[in-house]
């Protein structure tokens, strides 16, 4: 590529490091990867390998409000066994397919660790960034959260049928395409509730009053907390959840709850960023997922 080039990929950059993605001339691009240690619980199956190692690059997608149009992955793995690289697959293209993108190849090595890279491509010509909220919009986001931590836990008690449903994640795109133009600022619940508001919070310049009680937990949640957990607790840390976190004008909320069709819950509001962010009236630590972190949290 010639210089003239290169600055011209430069200049058409509009997301880069600090978003879900980044999107160049309209192009919205995501990488992701996945290890067997880190990312996936003994049981995991290798459909749910697949839907999951792409699917987190779709919720990529999905957090910029964008269309996604294709995905890809890089299929690692000690020993090559045909049945089982076509059963992740299926899982790979099952998921592109939910969201209406197209699964469209990969590539294929030895590993001495099952590890998985997808990238996923999308088109978007109003991409939402994590940087624009203003004190007094909404801060909500949609489903419910917990998913994740409940999926690790079934693994861990041994309902593995169970821990492979939970880890089947359907990726927000269709949510993420209808906040387009009308969220203010967005990203995905990968890393947890909390880690999510001190990034939003970071790259917009504002705070959060988060109400504990409006947090919609997953019900499937009560059946793995520990004595003196609370669900909110662990659903606003734990993170592999794929929801999205937004914020939108006050006025716009029953547009956007008619609009998604899938719930849209009000968790609080931004605030300046001297007022810190805080969960009922105390600070709120900047706890979730780190990478590189085995899953048996």
């Amino acid at each position: 590529m010639d210089e003239q080039a290169a600055r011209s990929v430069v200049e058409g950059l509009v997301n880069a490091a600090g978003d879900d993605a980044a999107v160049v001339d309209g192009t919205v691009l995501t990488i992701d990867m996945l290890h067997e240690r880190t990312d996936f619980p003994p049981g995991t199956s290798r459909y749910t390998t697949g839907w999951r190692s792409v699917g987190v690059s779709l919720s990529d997608v999905a957090a910029m409000g964008a269309t996604a149009t294709a995905t890809v992955a890089a299929f690692g793995v000690p020993e090559f066994d045909a049945d089982v690289l076509e059963t992740f697959l299926e899982g790979a293209r099952d998921v592109s397919t939910a969201v209406g993108a197209q699964y469209v190849g990969g590539d294929l090595d030895q590993h001495s660790e099952f590890t998985v890279a997808t990238a996923a491509i999308g088109t978007t010509e109003q991409p939402v960034r994590r940087s624009g909220a203003s004190p007094g919009e909404l801060l909500c986001v949609t489903g419910t959260l917990g998913r994740g931590a409940a999926g690790v836990r079934a693994f861990e008690a041994g309902a593995i049928g169970l821990g492979n449903d939970l880890f089947q994640f359907t990726p927000r795109v269709e949510a993420g395409q209808a906040l387009a133009g009308v969220a203010t600022a967005m990203m995905d619940s990968s890393d947890g509730l909390a880690r999510s508001l001190h990034q939003l919070g970071a790259a917009s310049d504002v705070g959060f009053q988060v109400d504990g009680n409006a947090i919609p937990v997953a019900d499937t949640l009560d059946r793995f907390l520990a004595v003196g957990e609370t669900g909110s607790e662990v659903a606003g840390t734990y993170g592999g959840d794929f929801e999205l976190v937004f914020t939108i004008p006050k006025a716009e909320l029953e547009a956007v709850r008619s609009a998604l069709s899938v719930p849209v819950t009000v968790i609080g509001e931004v605030r300046p960023a001297a007022a810190g962010i805080e969960l009922d009236g105390e600070p709120l630590p900047d706890q979730g997922y780190t990478h590189g972190e085995s899953t048996d949290r």
